[in-house]
């Protein structure tokens, strides 16, 4: 074997696999836009091979059309909600024997380049938020309505637990394998990064935060302010007072 053979086998050998989650519910126009986004070249340079995993909420759309044209990965979770999808998908994660996991949502909020920089998080933190607050919203990404409330929700988060959160309600995060088998979750809906983070503080999973661009969403939007807002604090409530989900 020459050398150049022996170097290349190394390489392989040591890459390490990423899975790339994204829940989706009908979300073929975001879908699209963040499959056509996704660096793959650079995460190689980085040492990962990359498995792209979509839960599919059993959208009613076009959603699987797209995902069959990319040749990613489609799994019809096993209940309706985000919370469902991101467990379930964290369930298939360590089927296919995952390294690290990145999670973001596929209706064009998140730039998927950035990933490449939650990764390099996971060098000294077993998991790595994109801090939308302290990044970049663009124009129209965020109501105030919405604004106000996720700096709300994360000033309470942070006085509830008394660890420091900067964006609670981010749904781009990079976790290592090490910190999904951690994680104890039982959230349904749109409140499970909240409960990820609860259960980051009660279990000391530790983590940090990078900044990121927030962009305005492709398609309608599912997040109802108010009523979701309520259930993100009621979860924070509870888990505040029970280390554990409720059965």
């Amino acid at each position: 074997m020459n050398g150049k053979h022996h170097v290349q086998g190394q390489q392989a050998r040591s890459m390490q696999h990423l899975v790339v989650l994204l829940p989706v519910l009908n979300e073929a126009l975001g879908l699209a836009w963040v499959l056509d986004r996704i660096p793959y070249a650079r995460l190689k340079r980085s040492g990962y091979r990359t498995t792209v995993l979509v839960m599919d909420g059993h959208s009613t759309d076009n959603t699987p059309d797209v995902a069959a044209e990319y040749g990613v990965m489609v799994v019809d979770q096993d209940d309706t909600g985000k919370g469902s999808a991101i467990r379930h998908g964290f369930r298939k994660a360590v089927e296919l024997e995952a390294d690290a996991v990145v999670m973001l949502d596929a209706d064009g909020t998140y730039a998927p380049r950035e990933m490449i920089r939650l990764l390099r998080g996971l060098d000294s933190q077993e998991v790595v938020i994109g801090d939308r607050l302290n990044g970049r919203i663009e124009p129209d990404a965020m109501t105030r309505l919405n604004f106000v409330g996720n700096h709300l929700l994360t000033w309470i988060a942070t006085a509830l637990f008394g660890t420091t959160t900067s964006d609670v309600c981010s749904g781009y995060w990079a976790f290592s394998r090490d910190a999904i088998d951690q994680l104890h979750l039982n959230s349904q809906s749109f409140e499970i990064e909240a409960e990820m983070f609860a259960s980051m503080v009660h279990r000391r999973v530790p983590f940090g935060f990078v900044p990121i661009t927030y962009g305005p969403r492709l398609g309608e939007a599912k997040l109802g302010s108010t009523a979701d807002g309520w259930r993100i604090l009621r979860k924070l409530i509870t888990r505040r007072i029970f280390p554990e989900p409720l059965p």
